[in-house]
């Protein structure tokens, strides 16, 4: 009897380990998020629903092993940088990273756990990787722009208006690509074939946003373009509005501009991003290393005109974009 309680004192000490080991295996993991746009921006909760989504398909839930811990800066880079630290406090398995400045932010503060970022475009040349095939360090992710769509908004800002000869361009640096010097170079040389002039035009509140539409507008033949950056993302509304009230032809680089009242846009599919972010993500919490995982490039992009705005600002839009358009709004 005694020789039996011995045997199956031993078999319960071997098993010990292995139940121990399925216990962590199967913990809570976590999660943290820092949202570089609003709370309120509808397009970023689409894209947050995908993420969450893509999740739950490959097997994590929100609040059963997986913990979403999830931050929302609003364009402003101080909230940026106190949240980054927040979130890194926190000690999660992995960090996901919305936007270049909200990067920025997470790479000062933490150079061990692993951040995917989503919605950057420039991750080399902002030193957030080595390479795209061989990121290093502790960061990967996905692009959200390439060089070439600077020359294809001046194409289609031409093309739908083909007066424009002056191009007020519109950005924030502190929360563009590359603190503002990355698409502007592009934008000047692609400039010289279309043979418009191009103005740079930085901004950083709504009152300088006024002042730099008021002022495209009595440029002869004025246009705008609007760059991807976080703040003039989440100040869209004076900037669509102006530009209808000064009757500004203006191009822009995600769908949700011409969807709230914006002329036309052509960009990326910032919803497909995150969509795709899941896998890596995936991958990341159950152990792969960011430095192993290469940079994705974007893979879908989308072409959307207003066909109502388009008309109230007496423009008329060439069928080569008709044809083109993913989405015409009407």
């Amino acid at each position: 009897m005694r020789r039996r309680d011995f045997i199956a004192g031993l078999a319960a000490v071997a098993a010990w380990p292995l139940a121990a080991r399925a216990q962590r295996g199967n913990r809570m993991r976590r999660i943290g998020v820092l949202m570089g746009w609003g709370e309120n921006d509808h397009s970023a909760k689409a894209s947050l629903a995908q993420l969450t989504q893509g999740l739950q398909e490959l097997g994590w839930t929100d609040g059963q092993n997986l913990q979403m811990d999830i931050r929302w800066a609003a364009g402003d880079v101080s909230r940026m940088h106190a949240y980054a630290k927040e979130l890194v406090g926190m000690q999660p398995d992995v960090i996901l990273a919305n936007t270049t400045p909200v990067t920025v932010a997470l790479q000062r503060e933490t150079r061990t756990i692993p951040i995917l970022f989503a919605a950057v475009a420039d991750p080399v040349g902002d030193g957030f990787v080595a390479s795209l095939p061989r990121p290093g360090g502790n960061i990967t992710g996905f692009i959200s722009q390439e060089a070439a769509m600077a020359g294809k908004w001046l194409q289609l800002l031409t093309e739908i208006a083909p007066g424009v000869k002056r191009v007020t361009i519109i950005h924030d640096p502190d929360t563009a690509p590359g603190g503002g010097s990355y698409f502007p170079p592009l934008l000047e040389a692609a400039a010289q074939s279309f043979k418009v002039e191009p103005i740079m035009a930085p901004v950083d509140s709504d009152a300088e946003i006024q002042s730099v539409i008021t002022s495209a507008r009595r440029e002869p033949q004025g246009g705008l373009v609007v760059l991807p950056d976080t703040f003039v993302r989440v100040h869209r509304a004076p900037i669509i509005i102006l530009a209808a009230r000064h009757k500004v032809p203006a191009v822009y680089s995600e769908s949700f501009w011409p969807r709230e009242g914006g002329l036309l846009s052509y960009g990326v599919d910032r919803v497909d991003i995150f969509r795709r972010s899941a896998s890596y993500l995936d991958r990341l919490l159950r152990g792969a290393k960011p430095s192993e995982l290469p940079v994705q490039i974007p893979t879908r992009f989308e072409l959307v005109i207003n066909l109502k705005t388009a008309k109230a600002l007496g423009l008329t839009v060439p069928n080569t974009i008709l044809v083109s358009a993913d989405e015409v709004i009407e």
